[in-house]
């Protein structure tokens, strides 16, 4: 799939797959990288059930995850799923804690939202903790909005919206 890699001016973001299993794997079990994520820390076979939805979700809607490197070396995921709630397709970052504080999930996150606008998705949504001021400040830095609110498990979630034109795709 290098037709849908992308390149920034520090990152390389190329769609997951099954080569990318055991780094993948590893960032999903660290917990300071995965606790925030919607389910939390992945065991091995959780991670494998995951890559197999991803790689769908490719191959269905032509978006999806993306490994993110930087010299060669991951240091994250991003890219877009589909919801298991239905609220529809959302962009998700993660990067490792050693890798945070650069501006690396901004820079990745941009351009995994340009992706899937481009490929045809016209509404993409991202839902982060009201209390996680990190998460919240790249969403707002890559052009979303808080359009709506929602309680998991008593915290109280945000769901940012970013929709493009017709014009825009």
């Amino acid at each position: 799939m290098t037709g849908r890699s992308l390149r920034t001016a520090r990152l390389t973001l190329d769609p997951v797959s099954w080569r990318d299993m055991d780094d993948i794997a590893r960032l999903k079990a660290d917990g300071g990288a995965f606790a925030m994520m919607l389910g939390g820390v992945r065991n091995r076979q959780q991670a494998e059930a995951e890559m197999a939805s991803d790689v769908a979700c490719w191959a269905k809607h032509g978006a999806g995850m993306f490994a993110v490197r930087e010299n060669g070396k991951l240091v994250g995921i991003t890219g877009v799923h589909e919801r298991p709630d239905g609220r529809g397709m959302a962009l998700r970052f993660s990067i490792y804690p050693w890798a945070g504080g650069r501006g690396l999930a901004r820079e990745a996150a941009a351009a995994a939202l340009r992706q899937a606008h481009a490929s045809g998705l016209r509404r993409v949504i991202a839902i982060a903790r009201e209390t996680n001021i990190a998460s919240r400040k790249v969403l707002g830095g890559i052009g979303m909005h808080v359009v709506d609110q929602f309680d998991r498990d008593g915290h109280e979630m945000l769901v940012f919206e970013s929709v493009s034109s017709s014009a825009d795709i």
